[in-house]
């Protein structure tokens, strides 16, 4: 098929949501579709520039919509859908509401991914709108907690609302063959020792104070924290020098083509969320969140320590995971102490969690988004 996909994510961005956009269009192409990306914003990026930063083998092709803020989120919608359609797609695949049901109004069939609830004052009528424009409509979560919550909002409850949840994804090619974390470690030039790793964004939320907690209550344990945007790393850096923790070491940002050998760097990955989590947009994830670095981490093949949050639990096990309450100082500590003395359980969680990850690849969920639908 023809496939035009419209975000509002800007690309180039370190931001998580853009590496999502960018990912899940990439796999539709993969998948053997043509596959245009349609972002906001006046382009200019290089091909080998956005090849390392979002982690893709093949030419994705995006065109950069210029948009006007004065009218928020709508000249962007309205001038990516005539772009879109004199491209003549057989789909448009879309995070933006507005643009889902623009084009519906005009004809074309559309799927629409959401990650969070739909608020504000105009958010609701429209996808209501979006929903009663049936046929060739469909509507993609990542997780079943917010299936949950739009089918109750919205009353969708009969077998004519198209709903599908796909969870986000992994490119498992990246994490063929990887080093073991002694190895990875000499190559990237880190600390010798047993390490404990974290990567992604330093939002509020993400446990950056208990893992930093961690590393003063646990020094015979190396904390690697890989990502972060450069004014949040450079607080942390600072607390570090007051503080004197010398086993804790900040990458800062890492593309994401070099990410799995980071991860592969740790000899446990980390996962602190909070109860109340934020995003690069505010708001609050912690129920309805999936989290990239999740399906990675599983990939990676480590053993995973998480904060025990439902939706956690839609993918991870006791089979695949180790569980803390979150903000919980002392059972992190004694579970982290506990897989630091025991390899064995260490291998055979990690080993597990790359088995289970098999099924959650990028690739994977744009053929399920598409199954059945036209």
């Amino acid at each position: 098929m023809k496939i035009v996909c419209i975000a509002a994510s800007f690309v180039p961005s370190k931001t998580a949501n853009s590496v999502q956009v960018v990912k899940a269009s990439h796999a539709l192409s993969e998948s053997g579709h043509n596959v245009v990306l349609l972002v906001p914003g006046g382009g200019g990026v290089s091909w080998d520039e956005l090849q390392n930063l979002y982690g893709l083998r093949q030419k994705l092709t995006i065109r950069w919509i210029p948009e006007n803020l004065t009218f928020k989120r709508y000249d962007y919608a309205f001038k990516a859908v005539q772009a879109a359609r004199r491209l003549k797609p057989d789909l448009i695949y879309t995070w933006v509401l507005q643009a889902g049901v623009l084009a519906l109004w005009q004809g074309t069939p559309v799927i629409l991914e959401l990650h969070d609830r739909v608020t504000g004052r105009f958010g609701p009528w429209l996808l209501n709108r979006f929903i009663k424009a049936r046929p060739n409509r469909r509507i993609l979560t990542n997780t079943h907690a917010l299936k949950r919550i739009l089918c109750s909002e919205f009353q969708m409850t009969g077998p004519e609302f198209d709903m599908i949840v796909s969870p986000n994804g992994v490119d498992l090619e990246r994490y063929q063959a990887l080093p073991t974390p002694e190895e990875a470690r000499n190559i990237l030039g880190l600390q010798e020792g047993f390490t404990a790793g974290y990567t992604g964004h330093f939002y509020a939320g993400r446990g950056m104070s208990l893992m930093f907690e961690l590393a003063k209550a646990m020094p015979q344990i190396n904390l690697l924290w890989v990502g972060g945007q450069q004014e949040d790393v450079a607080v942390w850096e600072e607390r570090q020098k007051k503080d004197r923790v010398m086993n804790l070491t900040l990458t800062g940002f890492v593309d994401n083509a070099r990410l799995p050998q980071y991860q592969a760097a740790s000899d446990i990955l980390l996962m602190p969320y909070e109860k109340k989590v934020s995003g690069s947009g505010g708001g609050n994830s912690a129920e309805i969140a999936s989290p990239m670095k999740m399906f990675e981490y599983m990939a990676a093949g480590r053993a995973i320590l998480s904060s025990d949050l439902p939706v956690i639990r839609e993918v991870l096990d006791e089979t695949t995971a180790v569980f803390c309450p979150p903000d919980d100082l002392t059972t992190w500590q004694e579970n982290l102490t506990a897989l630091r003395l025991d390899p064995g359980r260490r291998e055979q969680l990690g080993r597990a969690a790359r088995a289970a990850v098999e099924k959650y690849t990028w690739r994977s969920r744009a053929e399920r988004a598409l199954t059945g639908f036209l």
